[in-house]
C-alpha cells in the first residue's frame, strides 16, 4: 500500500511538472515558471542528493574492492619474499656447512670420501644414517665416518648406491675413547636410550669431570686417533666397583648432519688439531 501511495505521489509531481511546462512554453500563465521551479527544485534537490549518495557508495563500494585487491597481492608478495629469505638463509648455511667439510677433507692425511646423508632410522633418537655413497663408489664395511664437529660412526651394510651408517648411540655401538685432559683411556658405548657412555677403569678415573672431552684413541686402527666423541655431562661413580661410568653428550648431532666423510683410506695418524674441539 506504501508502494501504491508513492508511485501515486510520483506520478501526480510529474504530471503537475509537465502540465506548468506546457503552460509556460504556450504562454497561459505568466508565472508558471516560478512555479515550476517550486514545485521541481525540492524534486531536483532530493535527486541530486539521492546521486551523490549512489556515487558515493559506488565509490567507496570500488575503494573497498581495491584495497581488498591490494591487501591479497601484498601478502602474496609478503609470502614470496619470506620463502625466498629462507631459501637464501638455508643456501648460506649449506654453503657454511660444505666449506667447513671442505676445510676438513683438505687437512685429513687420510684419503676420504665426502657422501650426503639422505635417510635417518628413527626409533625415539636417531640409530642410523644412509649416506649416497656405496658399492659403486669402493666403500667398504666398517668404515669410518666423521663430520667437521666430530665421529659419526662406521659403515655396517653396503649396498649399490647407499651405505648403513651405525651411529655412536646405537647400543651395538662401541668405540675406544680416551679423555683428553685426565689421560683416561676406556670404552664410548651406545644405550638403548640413545645415548652414550664411557666405561673407564676405576684406579684411572679419577680425575675425570663434567665438561671433559672424550676422543678415539685410535685403538683396533679403524678410527685414527683424536678425533672428538662427546662431552662429559655427568659420572656415575659406583664406589668401589672395578668399572666407572661418564654420560656423553655427543660432539654431532645426529638429527641434524647432513654431509659426512668417509675415511676410505688406511692408517693412524692422530687427526686431533684438525678439530677446534680438542683444544678446548
Amino acid at each position: 500500500m506504501v508502494k501504491i501511495r508513492a508511485f501515486v505521489l510520483l506520478g501526480t509531481v510529474a504530471l503537475v511538472c509537465l502540465l506548468l511546462l506546457t503552460l509556460q512554453m504556450r504562454g497561459h500563465i505568466a508565472g508558471a515558471s516560478d512555479a515550476l521551479a517550486i514545485v521541481t527544485t525540492p524534486v531536483q534537490s532530493v535527486l541530486s542528493r539521492v546521486n551523490r549518495a549512489t556515487v558515493g557508495l559506488w565509490s567507496t563500494y570500488r575503494d573497498w574492492k581495491n584495497v581488498r585487491s591490494e591487501n591479497r597481492r601484498l601478502r602474496e608478495e609478503s609470502q614470496q619474499l619470506r620463502v625466498a629469505a629462507l631459501r637464501v638463509t638455508e643456501t648460506v648455511e649449506e654453503n657454511r656447512r660444505l666449506r667447513r667439510l671442505l676445510a676438513l677433507k683438505e687437512s685429513m692425511p687420510l684419503a676420504t670420501l665426502s657422501g650426503e646423508v639422505i635417510a635417518r632410522e628413527w626409533g625415539g633418537w636417531v640409530r642410523s644414517l644412509t649416506v649416497n655413497r656405496g658399492r659403486g663408489d669402493r666403500v667398504l664395511r666398517l668404515t669410518a665416518v666423521i663430520g667437521p664437529d666430530g665421529l659419526i660412526g662406521r659403515v655396517v651394510d653396503v649396498r649399490p648406491g647407499a651405505s648403513i651408517v651405525q651411529v655412536l648411540t646405537d647400543p651395538t655401538s662401541t668405540v675406544g675413547g680416551h679423555a683428553v685432559r685426565a689421560r683416561t683411556q676406556g670404552i664410548v658405548e651406545g644405550e638403548p636410550r640413545g645415548t652414550m657412555r664411557f666405561k673407564y677403569m676405576a684406579r684411572d678415573g679419577a680425575g675425570i669431570q663434567v665438561g671433559d672431552l672424550v676422543v678415539t684413541s685410535g685403538a683396533g686402527g679403524l678410527f685414527p686417533r683424536g678425533i672428538p666423541i662427546g662431552r662429559v655431562r655427568a659420572i656415575d661413580d659406583r664406589g668401589s666397583a672395578l668399572f666407572h661410568y661418564a654420560q656423553l653428550t655427543p660432539a654431532v648431532d645426529f638429527a641434524r648432519i647432513d654431509e659426512v666423510l668417509l675415511i676410505v683410506g688406511e692408517g693412524t695418524h692422530d687427526v686431533a688439531a684438525l678439530f677446534p674441539a680438542t683444544a678446548n
